[in-house]
């Protein structure tokens, strides 16, 4: 198992991608934290991990509040003695609004979780990974961060963010063991449309208006799987990088 007794820490874990990759790192041997906004939805991952025989505790967590990240953190090191992946996987959507209709409440929610949130989870696992010279991070972005018009200006400046994050903590942790890499996932079959309410039509026209060009939208396990490559020994020259999964939709 290309996990063997690792430990992983995997936010927005409930359903999804998050949800994905915490059932693929099990199955791969990892002892998984489960985190997302509401016990249930990250127990309920709990519960279909130790269903197939693997070993995964459940932790509520919003990271938008350092408290609970804090707590999250804590949880893997009381639970299974260290962390060893951390993968931030919670994101929100924002309602494909231009700058121009942008409300400082949607900027402020989208960063908060989307990069404000990130970013403290990797500063609270530093201190960790410093400690054993060795960790792994992986960021999950999307082609919203490499192009300029996938979702609304609050989102797409996130996971610009994010990806920038991501290639600053790689390059300055390189020499201690630590790995910093971003997946940006294009289409994916996931309930994220369900974290915003009455998009923004004429953004949705523009954003949406090379959708005729995707290829095919993925599933979760798709970006399981790219996930358990950055997170195994397989990919120990990658570092600092961004990985697109979009079956081949931003190529053209």
């Amino acid at each position: 198992m290309k996990l063997h007794d690792k430990v992983a820490v995997i936010t927005g874990a409930a359903s999804g991608m998050g949800k994905a990759i915490a059932v693929l790192y099990a199955k791969e041997g990892a002892k998984v934290v489960v985190s997302d906004v509401t016990l249930e939805g990250a127990g309920a991952t709990v519960a279909d991990i130790t269903a197939i025989g693997g070993t995964a505790t459940a932790v509520e967590a919003d990271i938008t509040k350092e408290g609970d990240v804090y707590r999250l953190i804590k949880a893997a090191l009381n639970t299974y003695g260290t962390l060893d992946i951390l993968v931030n996987n919670a994101g929100i959507m924002d309602n494909f609004s231009p700058v121009g209709d942008v409300t400082d409440e949607l900027w402020d929610r989208v960063f908060a979780v989307n990069v404000t949130g990130t970013m403290r989870t990797i500063r609270q696992a530093m201190p960790i990974f410093l400690g054993k010279r060795t960790g792994i991070i992986i960021n999950i972005a999307s082609v919203g961060g490499l192009y300029g018009s996938r979702a609304g200006a609050a989102y797409t400046a996130s996971k610009h963010a994010v990806i920038g994050l991501t290639k600053n903590t790689g390059f300055q942790y390189a020499d201690k063991g630590i790995r910093c890499n971003a997946i940006a996932p294009g289409g994916v079959n996931t309930n994220i449309g369900s974290s915003f309410k009455e998009p923004n039509q004429g953004g949705m026209d523009k954003a949406m208006a090379g959708a005729a060009f995707n290829p095919r939208n993925g599933e979760p396990e798709d970006i399981a799987r790219v996930a358990l490559f950055l997170a195994s020994d397989d990919s120990a020259f990658v570092n600092g990088t961004v990985i697109t999964a979009d079956a081949g939709w931003t190529a053209y």
